[in-house]
Order: C-alpha cells, then sequence, then structure tokens
C-alpha cells in the first residue's frame, strides 16, 4: 500500500498538470497516477479557491416553497335567459346553435 499523497502535493500536480497544457489521462500516466484523482483534486482545488476569494455574506433562510402548485380557475360561462309565455326560463348558453333553439321554443311554449 502506497503512503497517503499530501494536500500540498496534490496541489503542486494539479498546478503542474494545468501548466503542461496535457489532458488529465496523458498527465496521470506520465506520472503514474490515477487520471480520476487527478480531476477530482484539480475539482476540489478549484473549488475552495474560489469559495475563499468569493466575499461571504450570510445566508438567509428562504421559506418552503412547493415544487408544483395547481391553480384551477372555474370555467367562465356567459349566458342569457329567455323567458317564455307560460312563465318558465330558458338559461341558453352564449355559444348556442340558433337553429336547435328556433325548433326548441314551439315546444317548451306547448308544455
Amino acid at each position: 500500500m502506497q503512503p497517503k499523497t499530501s494536500r500540498e502535493e496534490w496541489q503542486k500536480r494539479v498546478e503542474r498538470w494545468r501548466d503542461s497544457g496535457l489532458t488529465a489521462e496523458q498527465f496521470a500516466s506520465e506520472l503514474g497516477i490515477n487520471a480520476g484523482t487527478l480531476k477530482f483534486w484539480g475539482y476540489k482545488l478549484g473549488k475552495e479557491s474560489r469559495e475563499a476569494a468569493a466575499p461571504r455574506t450570510p445566508r438567509r433562510r428562504r421559506a418552503a416553497v412547493p415544487s408544483f402548485v395547481e391553480v384551477r380557475a372555474e370555467p367562465v360561462v356567459s349566458t342569457f335567459e329567455v323567458e317564455l309565455g307560460n312563465g318558465r326560463r330558458l338559461r341558453v348558453p352564449a355559444a348556442f346553435d340558433a337553429s336547435v333553439l328556433e325548433r326548441l321554443l314551439p315546444i317548451l311554449e306547448r308544455s
């Protein structure tokens, strides 16, 4: 088992790798190390560097926001009423077929 490589050693390796212009696979092959581990350390050290450079602002807790909200709108139905001679009222939707209403009215007036 190989001894654990120090953080400082990984920093040097990552710097040399980035300066080399080689891919992680090519550079790792030359050193005899795992390319995935080299990429991991490159990511980890880069992230830490970016976090250290960014100004720290206190995080505010956000209120829990549901990921999905269902909104239902009641359909607007426009109607009008026709009062028949016998006192009855007929509600007719705005989008009606006039020819059907014309045939229906005499039947309703009789009953």
